[in-house]
C-alpha cells in the first residue's frame, strides 16, 4: 500500500467548477420518476422474484402433469330446415316436417338418444375393446356390471351388460351443443386418447346420418326391385349394339379416331383414320409444294454470278476482301514502277488466282441451289401421288359410314335408356341421402392437446400467481426495508444536504482512490467539491467522519477525503479517532505505536504523535495504544486544545470518528469540529437508525454539513450519467449491479 501511494501524481490546484459541485445536491432533492423507481426495485429483488414464479411455476407444471390429461374431440353438423329434395323420389316424411316448430328439438334429442349410441357401440365394437372403459374412466374392479362380464364373458347376459356399459359411457361423454342463431351444432366427445375422442365423434355424426338415412330408405324398396329387372334386360341389349357396331368397322375397314357427344346425347362428327391421314398428307404437300416454288425462286435468281445467295456467302465474301486488297497493294506500287515490274507481276498473279477461286465458289453455290430445287420437286411430286391414293380411300369410306352411323346412332339410343334407368335406380337408391337435411361442416380431428388440464393455461396462471405473489413480497419487503436506496432520498428524507454518492467498485477501494482516473476517486473529487461550498470560506478546516454502524464506509471516506485534498496543494493532518478499532494506519501501512491516545493522556509534544505518509501533504495521527474508556479522553479538554494547535499547522484536519450508535465518541467528536460528514452506506441502516444518529449529533449542537451515499451501484442512482463517464468511456469492468460506463 506504501508503493502504491507513493506512486500518485500530484494533482493540480484548482478546486472545481461550481456546476460540477453542485450537480448531485441539486438532484438529490428531485423525486425519481415511479416507472425508474420501480425498475430499480425489481432490479435489487430480481433474485426474489424470479424464484417465486419459478416455484410456483413448477408447482402448476407437477399438478398439471399429475392431472390425468382429457381429449376433447369436436365435429360440427349443419342440420337445415329445408329439405334438399334433389330426385323426384319422395321419402317417407312430409315435406312439412322440417317446417315444425319442434324441429330443431327433435333433432337435438335425436343427436343424443341412446339408439344413436347403440349403433356406435356396435360400428366400433366398444364393448369388446377394454382400453375403452380404461379410457373412459370406468374401473373393471369397482364396477358390478363390468365385472360380471369378466366372469362369465361367453354368455348373452355378459355381453348384454358390457354393451350396456359401453352405451351408458358414450352418453356421459358425449355432449351435444348447439349454436346460437344458426343451423350448427357441435358434438364433442371427451377421454384420456385423442384418437378415440375424433374417432367416436365422427363416427356419431356418421351414425346420425346413417340412421336418418336408414328411416327413408325403406319406402324405395319396391321400385328398385323393378328398376333392376328392367336394367337387366337394357344391359343386354345395348351389348347386342355396340358388339354390331364393332364388327361392321372392322369387316370396312373404319378406324373411328374420336367422337363427340351431341346436345341430344348422340355421337356424332366422327373422326376416322383415313381422314387423319389425308389431311396431314395434304397439309404435308402444301408445305412442299410452298418448299419448291422458293428453291426455285432461288435458282432463277443465280442465273448471273452475282447473286444475293454468292453476295451472303462467307467464303466468297472472304474472297473478294482478299482480292480487293491485293488490288489495292498493285495500284500503289504502279505509281512508282511499271507494270512489268516483277512486284507488280507477282500481285497481277495472285489476283488472277483470287479471281478463279471466286468463280469456283460461286459455281459452287449455284449447284446447291439447283440441288435443293430438285429435292423439293421430288417430294412434292411424291406427297401428290399419296395424296390423290388416300383420297380414293376416302371417298369410299365416306359411303361405308352411312351404315356405320345407323349402328352408332342404335347405340347411343340404347345407352340413353340404359343410363337414364340407372340413374333413376341409384337416385332411388340413395334417396333418402339427397332428400336428407344434415351434413358434416367439420370432422373432428384428432386433437394435439388436451382440453383438461391445458398446460399453457396452469402456467399462465401459476406464473400469474407467482408474479402477485412475488409483488406482495417484494412490496411488504419495500415496506419493511427503510434503508436509504437512492441519492434523492437522503434530501427528502434526512433533511441534510446531499454531499456525493460514491459507487460501487470491482477493485480494491484503496488502490481505487489511489487512481486519479477511477470512479470513486472522481466520486470523493466531486464530494471535496461540494464541501466547498459549505461554508463561507470553503472547504471547512476541520471536519469529522462518523456513520451510524461499522462498514459503512466512513474509514475509506476519511482517507479518501485527506488524499484528495492534499492532492489540491493542503497540508492534512488525518486522525484516526476511533481508538477503539483503529484502521487508517493499516491503510496507510504505517504504525500505530503512539497517537491520539497518547496525546489525550497527557503526552504535549504534538510533532512525535504526527507520522508522514507516502503522499504530499498528508500526514497521520494514529488512534494510539487502545485506552479503557476512550469516551472519558474524548470528553476532556484535551480534544478541544489539539484542535486550534494542529490547524496552526496545517489547513484541514480530518477525523476519522467511530460510529454514532452505541457510543458517545462521535458526539464527543462533533463538538471540536467545524462540521461532521455523515456516511451512509446504501440499503444499509434503516431510516430511523439515520434520524437517530442525526439527532444524537444535532443534540450536542453539532454541526452536519452533509451526508456520503456509499456502496452505491449505478443501477440504483436513477439520475444524471452516474459515475461510469470518467476517464476511459467504458474500458473498465464494472462492477456486479453497476452500470457500464458509455461516452
Amino acid at each position: 500500500m506504501v508503493e502504491q501511494f507513493s506512486t500518485l501524481p500530484q494533482a493540480p490546484t484548482w478546486a472545481p467548477a461550481r456546476g460540477e459541485g453542485e450537480r448531485e445536491p441539486a438532484l438529490a432533492g428531485l423525486a425519481i420518476p415511479a416507472i425508474l423507481k420501480l425498475s430499480n426495485i425489481v432490479l435489487r429483488r430480481k433474485w426474489l422474484i424470479a424464484t417465486i414464479v419459478i416455484l410456483c411455476t413448477l408447482v402448476g407444471l407437477i399438478v398439471t402433469l399429475l392431472t390425468t390429461p382429457q381429449y376433447a374431440a369436436t365435429a360440427r353438423m349443419e342440420i337445415s330446415r329445408e329439405q334438399k329434395n334433389v330426385t323426384n323420389v319422395q321419402g317417407v316424411d312430409s315435406e312439412q316436417v322440417g317446417r315444425d316448430l319442434e324441429f330443431y328439438q327433435t333433432q337435438y334429442e335425436l343427436l343424443a338418444a341412446r339408439s344413436l349410441a347403440e349403433r356406435v357401440v356396435r360400428t366400433l365394437k366398444l364393448d369388446e375393446r377394454p382400453e375403452f372403459f380404461e379410457l373412459s374412466g370406468v374401473s373393471p374392479d369397482v364396477d358390478s356390471a363390468l365385472s360380471l362380464g369378466k366372469a362369465k364373458f361367453g354368455t348373452a347376459l355378459a355381453k348384454r351388460k358390457r354393451f350396456d356399459l359401453a352405451t351408458n359411457t358414450l352418453l356421459d361423454s358425449v355432449n351435444v351443443r348447439p349454436i346460437f342463431r344458426s343451423s350448427l351444432v357441435d358434438v364433442t366427445y371427451t377421454s384420456g386418447s385423442p384418437d378415440l375422442s375424433s374417432t367416436i365423434a365422427n363416427t356419431w355424426t356418421q351414425q346420425f346420418i346413417a340412421a336418418s338415412i336408414d328411416r327413408r330408405y325403406a319406402s324405395t324398396a319396391d321400385a328398385r326391385v323393378f328398376l333392376e329387372q328392367r336394367l337387366g334386360t337394357l344391359r343386354a341389349r345395348l351389348e347386342q349394339s355396340e358388339r354390331e357396331l364393332v364388327n361392321y368397322a372392322r369387316a370396312k375397314g373404319i378406324v373411328a379416331l374420336s367422337a363427340e357427344a351431341g346436345p341430344d346425347g348422340k355421337t356424332q362428327a366422327a373422326r376416322t383414320l383415313t381422314e387423319s391421314d389425308l389431311e396431314a398428307l395434304n397439309r404435308a404437300l402444301t408445305e412442299a409444294t410452298a418448299s419448291r416454288i422458293s428453291a426455285q425462286s432461288r435458282l432463277a435468281g443465280s442465273a448471273g454470278g452475282a447473286n444475293a445467295n454468292a453476295l451472303g456467302n462467307a467464303a466468297i465474301g472472304a474472297l473478294r476482301q482478299k482480292r480487293a486488297e491485293v488490288a489495292a497493294e498493285r495500284a500503289k506500287l504502279l505509281i512508282q514502277f511499271e507494270p512489268g515490274y516483277p512486284v507488280a507481276r507477282a500481285l497481277q498473279g495472285q489476283i488472277d488466282a483470287l479471281d478463279q477461286s471466286i468463280l469456283r465458289e460461286e459455281s459452287r453455290v449455284q449447284r446447291s441451289i439447283a440441288d435443293d430445287y430438285n429435292s423439293a420437286l421430288r417430294r412434292e411430286q411424291g406427297l401428290r401421288e399419296r395424296v390423290s391414293s388416300i383420297r380414293g380411300n376416302f371417298d369410299t369410306q365416306r359411303g361405308d359410314s352411312i351404315q356405320y352411323n345407323i349402328y352408332q346412332r342404335e347405340v347411343d339410343t340404347n345407352r340413353q335408356l340404359y343410363d337414364g334407368l340407372l340413374q333413376r335406380y341409384k337416385e332411388i337408391g340413395i334417396a333418402g341421402v339427397f332428400a336428407n337435411n344434415v351434413s358434416i361442416v367439420d370432422s373432428a380431428k384428432s386433437p394435439e392437446r388436451p382440453s383438461k388440464p391445458s398446460l399453457p393455461t396452469n402456467l399462465a396462471l401459476a406464473m400469474f400467481l407467482g408474479l402477485v405473489g412475488a409483488a406482495a413480497t417484494v412490496f411488504a419487503l419495500e415496506q419493511i426495508d427503510e434503508g436509504l436506496r437512492e441519492p434523492s432520498q437522503v434530501n427528502r428524507l434526512l433533511q441534510i444536504p446531499l454531499l456525493g454518492s460514491i459507487p460501487v467498485v470491482d477493485t480494491e477501494v484503496l488502490d481505487a482512490i489511489a487512481d486519479t482516473k477511477s470512479e470513486i476517486s472522481e466520486a470523493y473529487l466531486a464530494v471535496r467539491s461540494n464541501l466547498a461550498f459549505s461554508t463561507d470560506h470553503g472547504v471547512p478546516r476541520s471536519m469529522m467522519v462518523t456513520s451510524t454502524r461499522p462498514a459503512e464506509g466512513k474509514s475509506t471516506t476519511s482517507l479518501a477525503l485527506a488524499l484528495i485534498l492534499g492532492r489540491t496543494g493542503k497540508s492534512v493532518v488525518l486522525i484516526d479517532g476511533d481508538m477503539r478499532s483503529p484502521t487508517q494506519h493499516h491503510s496507510l501501512g504505517l504504525g500505530n505505536t503512539t497517537g491520539l491516545s497518547n496525546f489525550l493522556s497527557g503526552e504535549e509534544d504534538i510533532a512525535q504523535l504526527l507520522q508522514p505518509t507516502s503522499v504530499k501533504g498528508v500526514v497521520l495521527m494514529s488512534a494510539g495504544p487502545t485506552p479503557p474508556s476512550a469516551a472519558e479522553l474524548l470528553s476532556s479538554d484535551r480534544m478541544t486544545n489539539l484542535i486550534p494547535r494542529l490547524l496552526e499547522q496545517f489547513d484541514h484536519i480530518v477525523i476519522d470518528a467511530p460510529p454514532i450508535l452505541g457510543l458517545a465518541d462521535a458526539p464527543l467528536l462533533s463538538r471540536v469540529v467545524e462540521g461532521t460528514v455523515f456516511v451512509v452506506e446504501a440499503g444499509g441502516v434503516a431510516v430511523r437508525g439515520l434520524k437517530s444518529s442525526l439527532g444524537r449529533i444535532q443534540s450536542v449542537q453539532g454541526h452536519v454539513l452533509g451526508a456520503i451515499l456509499t456502496k452505491l451501484k449505478l443501477a440504483q442512482a436513477g439520475y444524471g450519467y452516474g459515475y461510469g463517464y470518467g476517464y476511459g468511456y467504458g474500458d473498465r469492468p464494472v462492477a456486479d449491479g453497476a452500470v457500464p460506463r458509455s461516452a
